[in-house]
């Protein structure tokens, strides 16, 4: 029964994944082919730090609400919902302020002065988003998926047609249009949300501080360590742009782009994990913690490894068919960052389980001290290597954090790391039994019939 859960679940996460997936790989094609090396770099910054800014927010919110909603008392969710949706508007607004405040002198800092109005206009989708992660969460929350898949798929689809129709059209794209577009998928894209949640929605009216005091003190762990870990993956490209040139970040980013794509499998059974991680600690304990844990790492790595090989092998022809030959000349690159993509579902998963057992804390000062070893290699390492040394800065600090990582569960959960190499060679038949002979039986059947 469980194995079929993480068969069912993992693998259809990440088939309806594969649409948002498809729309993102078709956004970068046409997108990267149409824009010049310098403004492709520029929009890569600004990427890399709106990233940042729904991190400050969703870190803080996301894993707390869906770890208090999924466990509570029916009378106790309306309290929870309006207290969650207290801290957004709070966060929100301190954000948009400090962003109408400080976005020229960030824009210097990057060495992007282009950026200045997109990130004015940010602000306007950084409004919607916050409605928008609301919705989501509680939707998890209530172990159901759909919506953030919809949600998610209607906006990359509405940004993927606005770049195609500009590629086949030979429309010259400016980039504050791409942030108007932007605006308007958030906007669809929140309200789509809200009728998949809306079942679920009853919001109590008032301040509720006990529940608010409850959601940040958990939250504050969790906020901490997503903020740091995705200093951890976007800091060398901030780097980059900063110490080197926009252009160069640009190049660094296509080879980071295919690592991303690589780990769409790793992002989607997250989400299946920590809603499930939460409500098993109570009722079944840290063994049933364990098995989730070396399950789902097993079943990401079970998916990844053929495509890892695969890039690796090939990296002039996969940068070829994603970037056009003005990329190509990133294929050491491309190499180098493939070394520490099978090290992410274990770190990734370490967070979701840790998070979801109440051991943010831990979580927190894990992330922060790879965190900090990355900021300090990438600065080093880029100053001295150029561009290559930023991969090197990021598997080196991967691999200290997965050491680190991996002790700790040990310890906490009795995780032995080679059991999710054992998932990973099982999954193969299990896929094939549960899904593959099911079909081919079927139809054998209709053609007898």
């Amino acid at each position: 029964m469980k194995d079929n859960y993480w068969l069912k679940s993992g693998f259809i996460n990440v088939l309806q994944n594969m649409a948002s997936v498809l729309f993102g790989i078709g956004s970068f094609f046409f997108l990267v082919r149409s824009l010049t090396i310098r403004e492709f770099g520029v929009w890569t910054v600004y990427m890399t730090t709106i990233t940042i800014l729904n991190i400050l927010r969703d870190g803080l919110i996301k894993n707390a609400l869906i770890k208090f909603l999924s466990g509570a008392k029916e009378e106790e969710k309306p309290q929870i919902m309006s207290a969650a949706f207290t801290i957004n508007i709070i966060i929100t607004a301190v954000i948009v302020i400090l962003n109408l405040s400080l976005g020229t002198l960030l824009a210097k800092l990057l060495n992007s002065p282009e950026l200045i109005n997109l990130f004015y206009l940010f602000n306007i989708v950084y409004i919607l988003n916050g409605f928008l992660t609301q919705f989501n969460c509680i939707e998890q929350a209530h172990f159901k998926f759909k919506g953030v898949f919809v949600s998610n798929t209607v906006f990359q689809a509405i940004y993927f047609a606005f770049v195609f129709y500009c590629f086949i059209f030979k429309v010259n794209i400016e980039l504050k249009n791409l942030v108007f577009v932007q605006i308007f998928g958030s906007l669809v894209s929140m309200i789509i949300a809200y009728f998949y949640a809306k079942p679920f929605l009853n919001f109590a009216i008032g301040i509720y501080k006990e529940w608010m005091v409850k959601l940040f003190n958990y939250g504050k762990y969790a906020f901490g360590t997503s903020i740091s870990s995705i200093l951890s993956g976007s800091v060398d490209q901030m780097m980059i742009s900063s110490i080197i040139s926009p252009d160069v970040s640009g190049v660094f980013n296509v080879a980071v782009k295919v690592v991303n794509l690589i780990d769409i499998p790793t992002s989607a059974v997250a989400n299946i994990v920590f809603p499930q991680s939460a409500a098993r600690i109570q009722t079944e304990g840290k063994d049933a913690i364990k098995y989730l844990y070396e399950k789902s790492v097993g079943t990401i790595l079970a998916i990844l490894i053929p495509g890892v090989i695969f890039i690796y092998i090939f990296p002039e022809f996969v940068l070829y068919l994603l970037a056009g030959d003005k990329y190509e000349d990133a294929a050491p690159l491309l190499r180098l960052t493939l070394l520490y993509t099978l090290l992410i579902p274990f770190g990734r998963q370490f967070g979701t389980i840790l998070d979801s057992i109440g051991k943010t804390k831990t979580t927190f000062y894990i992330v922060i001290i790879t965190a900090s070893l990355n900021l300090g290699l990438n600065y080093i390492f880029i100053v001295n290597f150029g561009v290559l040394g930023a991969a090197y800065a990021t598997l080196i600090s991967n691999i200290v954090g997965f050491i680190i990582a991996q002790y700790i569960l040990r310890k906490e959960l009795g995780v032995k790391f080679y059991h999710t190499f054992v998932y990973a060679y099982r999954f193969y038949p299990e896929f094939y039994s549960h899904f593959v002979k099911p079909q081919i039986l079927k139809f054998k059947n209709k053609s007898k019939a």
